[in-house]
């Protein structure tokens, strides 16, 4: 989808057809104030609005995909702290824009197409009758949080999206003089002459004292304070705790067999070929050209109408009831003539799978497990009817868990991230355990809460273990080698100053290195193509040697030890004409990816300039909980090319 593209740089290809996009819109006479929005939304644009609730489930789908990529759960405070918040405003802002203002300018899908596009999706086939089941395409978008009318325009959106861009960057080739400076760039040799210095040229260090370790604490309290922990009491409802005492009798295996008998067994499937005809006649002869051996496609192409193909499908699947019947009664590789609801045709079968009824023998283990987790369900209902019941009559945590028979668990000391003092995951314990034991005061207990597949838990905070920078005794031996390290460093550097400056003023590279007791070494060429396998050099160093002039002296991290290199840059060489010819073909197509990546960023961006987006933070944190930010004013209007950051 084209709203994902992500590129933010800029070129003049892209601002040109930016431009005769606009123009476009000029044409079509889009206007650039839409009258009566309504209020207390998180984004507005055009005649488009996010409103709280839609933002909070766009905002849950984004978490998700958040604590998939992290591989941790991702609390939404977490999430705030880092800007995520404005950044998905910043984007459904520009979404929504771009979706305005394609709607405006009249750029939308017919419904045709979105019948059709919305009908090849798998997830809303039948299994049976693998054809498109509106009832399952309505279930699955609810289990997704979406409406029917929300996901059809978010499809509108980008099949619009998607014919726009078509259009921009139909035949788009950046200019070879592009390519050729990107392969310039990419190849051009450098050469540097460098030596090393380490702890053994400056003078040693003393171990500090308290007061200095005290001091460097306090200067660093932010990044030494521990988060807030909680210790809790946790009570479980989980169908597995009881499945071991959860017995199946026999008449409760054979009464769900019986009942589900007819879903078990698997239907006879057929393969067929149909052959509309206008009347008996022409079915005839189409029969007797596919008794012959002719290709069905080939015959149905010479009578001006298309062949329908049924591969291995039941008697269901198959639209008319009379070619069901006649395909359901014929041998394999017969033909026949049928006269159906919708007029005559010729089928003929072409395969036949036969059916099978499943035997209770068969499916005997699967029942009895859905039985088991049945009445493990119900028992688990049955325990926390009585935890229920026992905790409203005034009992505790622990006091109803005692009357209901289910045992407790304390855990932690755990942080917000559901994390140990050690910085590992606590095992039993899930992001909504920690959220619901975060929104508690020390002493507070919860209702029971519903964790979804049959599992429900109570909690209570025990303890709350306010955020604290460690006392020096436990951490000294740490942050004393953190401070003899920073020490160290500072004074390397204060060494690589004297000494770049000693060679700036003209004394040799070799004099100087020679005065600390080391060698220069001379680089073998270094091209940016190149630079990422050069173990030999930091990233430090390789950064400053392609931001340096020939004769430059400057001073980096030393990749091979601990310590830092003073290097000068020697001569810049560029490869000949015949050597770049091949680098400025290859990269072409790169270059013109990100030249559309460009437009796309950019035109989208453009929208929510033209259509004026206004986004309000302080209904986002609302929607999401939070309190509102101190700031003199939420709302924002775009009036520039603004991008999310």
């Amino acid at each position: 989808m084209i709203a994902t593209i992500r590129a933010l740089a800029k070129s003049w290809v892209s601002v040109a057809l930016i431009g005769l996009l606009i123009v476009s819109f000029a044409i079509f006479n889009v206007r650039d104030v839409f009258k009566g929005q309504s209020a207390n939304q998180v984004v507005v644009a055009g005649n488009r609005s996010i409103g709280p609730q839609a933002f909070k489930s766009e905002w849950e789908r984004a978490r998700k995909g958040l604590e998939q990529q992290a591989g941790r759960p991702v609390s939404t405070e977490l999430a705030v702290e880092n800007h995520f918040d404005t950044r998905l405003v910043n984007e459904l802002a520009m979404r929504e824009s771009l979706g305005a203002l394609l709607d405006k300018v009249g750029l939308k899908p017919s419904d045709a197409l979105m019948k059709a596009r919305i009908e090849k999706i798998p997830n809303f086939f039948d299994r049976v009758s693998g054809r498109f089941d509106k009832t399952l395409y309505l279930q699955t978008l609810a289990q997704n949080d979406l409406t029917a009318p929300k996901f059809e325009q978010g499809m509108r959106d980008e099949i619009a999206e998607s014919h726009l861009a078509s259009g921009l960057v139909d035949g788009l080739r950046v200019p070879r003089a592009y390519s050729a400076l990107a392969a310039v760039f990419a190849t051009e040799n450098r050469t540097i002459n460098y030596f090393a210095i380490d702890p053994r040229t400056v003078p040693p260090l003393a171990l500090p004292t308290d007061a200095q370790l005290t001091k460097f604490m306090q200067e660093n309290a932010a990044q030494l304070m521990r988060p807030e922990y909680r210790i809790l009491t946790v009570v479980r409802f989980s169908p597995a705790q009881v499945a071991p005492s959860v017995a199946v009798t026999e008449a409760e295996v054979e009464k769900q067999f019986n009942f589900r008998k007819d879903t078990l067994n698997r239907p006879e499937m057929r393969s067929l070929v149909q052959i509309a005809a206008k009347d008996a006649v022409a079915a005839q002869a189409i029969a007797a050209r596919l008794t012959k051996g002719e290709a069905p496609e080939a015959v149905a192409k010479s009578v001006g109408v298309e062949a329908v193909v049924y591969d291995s499908k039941p008697r269901t699947a198959i639209v008319d009831p009379k070619i069901s019947a006649a395909a359901f009664a014929m041998a394999k590789d017969g033909v026949q003539v049928v006269k159906g609801d919708l007029g005559y045709a010729a089928i003929k079968l072409t395969g036949i799978t036969p059916g099978h009824t499943t035997t209770l023998a068969e499916v005997r283990p699967m029942l009895e497990a859905e039985a088991r987790k049945t009445a493990a369900a119900e028992r688990v209902y049955e325990l926390s009817q009585k935890y229920d019941d026992a905790h409203a009559g005034g009992a505790s945590l622990v006091e109803s868990a005692a009357k209901a028979g289910v045992p407790t668990m304390t855990l932690g000391p755990v942080s917000e991230q559901g994390a140990d003092p050690e910085g590992k995951s606590v095992g039993s314990i899930t992001q909504k355990l920690v959220q619901v034991a975060f929104a508690l005061p020390q002493g507070g207990e919860s209702e029971i809460e519903d964790e979804g597949a049959g599992e429900s838990f109570a909690v209570r905070v025990e303890r709350v273990i306010p955020k604290a920078v460690p006392p020096l005794a436990e951490v000294k031996p740490q942050l004393t080698r953190v401070w003899m390290s920073r020490e160290m460093a500072k004074r390397l550097q204060a060494k690589a100053d004297e000494l770049t400056a000693r060679i700036k003023k003209g004394e040799s590279l070799e004099a100087v290195a020679a005065s600390v007791g080391s060698k220069p070494v001379q680089s073998g060429a270094i091209n940016r193509q190149s630079a990422q396998q050069d173990k030999s050099l930091s990233q430090d160093a390789l950064g400053k040697v392609f931001n340096s002039a020939p004769g430059d002296v400057f001073s980096a991290e030393n990749a091979q030890s601990f310590g830092l290199i003073i290097a000068k840059l020697g001569d810049i060489t560029v490869p000949s004409a015949t050597d770049l010819a091949r680098p400025t073909e290859d990269s072409r197509p790169q270059l013109t990816m990100a030249v559309f990546r460009e437009i796309g960023e950019d035109m989208r961006v453009s929208a929510r300039r033209t259509m004026k987006a206004k986004t309000d933070m302080a209904v986002a944190r609302a929607a999401l909980g939070l309190a509102p930010l101190e700031t003199k004013s939420a709302k924002s209007t775009v009036k520039g090319p603004e991008k999310a950051k």
